[in-house]
């Protein structure tokens, strides 16, 4: 197999994703989630997931679809459409799976996950991440990551924007 499809086959929809959760839960692996849009990938996220990744033995994220950002960030997002911001996911050797998602929120997806570790970033609190009732209730566990400061799709933005070479 080669790398483009290593990357390729992390990609999943709810169908194939249901088959490897399948595969992981018989194995007994500790499931880790989280969600967001990844629109400019940096190091922020970076240090994020491999936080997120060391809580358990296998990373899943979900990513909001080009539609949901533009409800979120505006019509001006993402910056990097779907495809993308799924394959540089998927191209990071922690991340196990991602999945892209359309609704509101990724409740419905953290029930079909069903992650034994519900992860979000220091600008949450457990009692504010969607799904975290149903975590909990079922056994697991939220968990807040620090956020790592001067790194954020935001400040990129600016910074592109203020640019004197535009």
């Amino acid at each position: 197999m080669t790398s483009l499809e290593k990357i390729k086959n992390k990609i999943h929809t709810p169908e194939t994703l249901r088959l490897k959760l399948g595969e992981w839960r018989f194995r007994d692996k500790k499931i880790v989630f989280t969600n967001g849009c990844f629109d400019i990938l940096h190091l922020g996220h970076i240090d994020y997931l491999g936080k997120a990744a060391d809580l358990g033995d296998l990373l899943i994220i979900g990513v909001n679809t080009d539609q949901s950002v533009q409800k979120i960030k505006g019509p001006n997002r993402p910056i990097n459409n779907e495809e993308q911001r799924t394959h540089l996911l998927a191209s990071l050797l922690f991340v196990d799976a991602v999945i892209l998602f359309d609704e509101e929120t990724p409740d419905e997806l953290i029930k079909l996950v069903q992650p034994q570790v519900l992860v979000k970033g220091g600008d949450y609190t457990a009692d504010k991440v969607v799904g975290a009732d149903y975590v909990t209730a079922h056994g697991g566990f939220v968990h807040i990551i620090p956020l790592f400061s001067g790194y954020s799709t935001t400040l990129t933005e600016e910074k592109i924007k203020n640019s004197p070479r535009r």
